[in-house]
């Protein structure tokens, strides 16, 4: 049996903490340091990126970290594996080797490519975006470690394989072994978006108590697939099994968590206390991958513009219907899509101005640049001196932007060449999936357990928000939103199982009452998943809502009221 690899992150996001590759080098042992820089939004800033200048398309935060980063990594003997090659990895590895060579550093660079599909769209029935990306597994990555290469960048692999290719390197595992595979998929999982397993967006975040400036993740891996969450000692924030679940219950769907290498059974992960800031993960079984990679598509749909009216005092809502009437009387052109949000915030008989305010917002989007750019600008602000009492907007009249649209797409894995460049330079082909299984889903079972029991009669109950007794954690999918909701202990999930149903969730949260909304039970985690179609239009690049990643949906719904049983409070 193989010693664990002790794997680090320091990235969660294209714009994380710059520090944090530094402090992870330096802040204690690791074998491998991971970074994730590739969001849905980032790929098509990537593209644009790209347009500009075909040398570009890759993270540059990521090679400004390494210009104090690889050498510290060498002397450790830290491999470094990242994303950020994103749609040039191979300019990345050749501006990596320039560094290199300027800081008198001699690294192995490795890097894999394949991913993008831009040039074959069309080809594939994938229509003519801006990006086309299959998400890629982890045997590349793999297999450039097994070569003997100190940093392996990537370009659109999937965000756990960049810790699943050195753990399934380090221990030698084959293709099959499916359930080993799982295990580094979900503690990839935990450790890919950085702090947000430390503590970071955590609903409970009050009971940590050093959470200034929380510590990045680490997952130590074993050879049988189980793993340790842990951080470095003397850094902020906590793992605890609570802030390991809530990033394991982060933008899933049901118990089945389908990649490129292996579909993950989420039903089947088991959590225990390991020590301080110390959670083990066991149990994690696997089944053989889908027959079909998912494709990232990002394109350009249109140009939006926005106006925010600010609305003091009295008669709010005729001052919001005057101005609306007149906005869209004076616009020369409507726009395709006109979109008008009325903020409540104000307070009666406030004792300042802006709590006694509320904010009107209206976005236009349109093909067109000139629909929403100054004609539309220019429109709202000449109403200054014509329009209801107190008129004023939060900025000058502006042209229009750019805004992007997500959509994913599918190819069988047979039509994507997933290639690994070595660091002697030879190209070596790594072959799909031989054996795939179709995604079938597990179904919710509306009655899991017996119900809450109290000693007699029906439980007393106090209407208060959820949040007293559920956390939660939210966000994107593409144009889905998911919500992940849990308990933390057993009479709890009795009650949630049967209690927060798609009906009480719609009812909570009223927005989601038009769409498509489907509920998925984890037992083992004392969880239940909500995935909610539509809820963000086209992706979070084209912003159509409120919050566009749905970052904060689960807070929304911990503060709304639900009658809970006594017992549990």
């Amino acid at each position: 049996m193989t010693e664990p690899i002790r794997i680090g992150n320091a990235s969660g996001f294209y714009g994380d903490r710059f520090s944090a590759v530094q402090e992870m080098l330096t802040g204690g042992p690791l074998d491998v340091l991971t970074g994730d820089y590739l969001a849905e939004l980032t790929m098509l800033i990537l593209g644009r990126d790209r347009l500009k200048d075909p040398a570009l398309g890759y993270a540059r935060t990521f090679l400004k970290q390494l210009e104090t980063g690889l050498g510290e990594a060498l002397d450790r003997g830290v491999k470094i594996v990242s994303n950020a090659g994103g749609l040039n990895p191979a300019g990345l590895a050749q501006a990596i080797q320039e560094l290199a060579d300027k800081l008198g550093l001699h690294p192995k660079i490795a890097y894999v490519e394949g991913d993008d599909l831009l040039g074959r769209a069309k080809e594939l029935r994938l229509g003519e975006p801006l990006t086309a990306n299959a998400y890629l597994g982890a045997w590349g990555i793999a297999e450039a470690l097994q070569a003997g290469a100190d940093v392996v960048v990537t370009g659109r692999v999937t965000d756990a394989s960049v810790i699943v290719g050195p753990a399934a390197a380090h221990h030698a595992w084959k293709r099959t072994q499916y359930d080993e595979l799982a295990g580094a998929v979900v503690a990839g999982h935990v450790i890919e978006c950085g702090c947000q397993a430390t503590g970071g967006n955590y609903a409970f975040f009050t009971e940590i108590r050093d959470f200034g400036r929380p510590g990045f993740p680490i997952a130590e891996i074993h050879a049988d697939g189980s793993s340790v969450i842990t951080k470095h000692d003397n850094t902020g924030g906590a793992v605890t099994i609570d802030t390991v679940k809530a990033q394991l219950l982060y933008e899933i769907t049901g118990a089945r968590y389908a990649g490129p290498d292996v579909t993950t059974r989420l039903d089947s992960i088991e959590l225990d206390d390991d020590g301080p800031d110390r959670v083990r993960i066991s149990g994690v079984r696997g089944e053989a991958p889908p027959p079909t990679y998912k494709v990232s598509l990002n394109s350009v749909g249109g140009f939006r513009n926005e106006v925010d009216f600010v609305l003091t005092g009295l008669q709010l809502e005729q001052k919001a219907e005057l101005v609306q009437r007149q906005l869209e009387q004076a616009l020369p052109k409507r726009p395709t899509e006109l979109k008008w949000t009325l903020a409540w915030t104000e307070k009666p008989n406030a004792e300042s101005e802006e709590e006694a305010s509320v904010f009107l917002r209206c976005a236009a989007k349109d093909p067109d640049p000139k629909v929403v750019g100054r004609a539309f600008s220019n429109a709202a602000v000449e109403l200054a001196l014509a329009s209801y009492p107190g008129f004023h907007v939060t900025a000058p009249p502006g042209d229009g932007s750019p805004y992007g649209v997500f959509r994913a797409g599918y190819v069988d894995i047979h039509e994507v060449d997933h290639v690994v460049v070595l660091p002697d330079g030879s190209r070596q082909v790594i072959e799909p999936a031989r054996e795939t299984q179709q995604l079938q889903s597990v179904d919710d079972i509306e009655a899991p357990m017996p119900l809450l029991q109290l000693s007699s009669g029906p439980p007393r109950t106090r209407e208060v928000p959820l949040g007293r007794i559920a956390g939660a954690r939210s966000g994107d999918k593409g144009g889905d939103a998911n919500v992940g909701v849990w308990v933390r202990d057993e009479k709890a999930w009795r009650w949630l199982a049967h209690t927060l149903t798609v009906e009480l969730f719609e009812e909570l949260l009223p927005e989601t009452q038009p769409l498509i909304v489907t509920r998925y039970l984890l037992p083992n985690l004392w969880a239940v998943n909500f995935v909610v179609e539509g809820l963000l239009g086209e992706g979070v690049a084209a912003q159509a809502r409120f919050d566009p990643q749905a970052k904060a949906l689960g807070e929304w719904l911990r503060s709304r009221y639900v009658d809970v049983p006594e017992v549990l409070l």
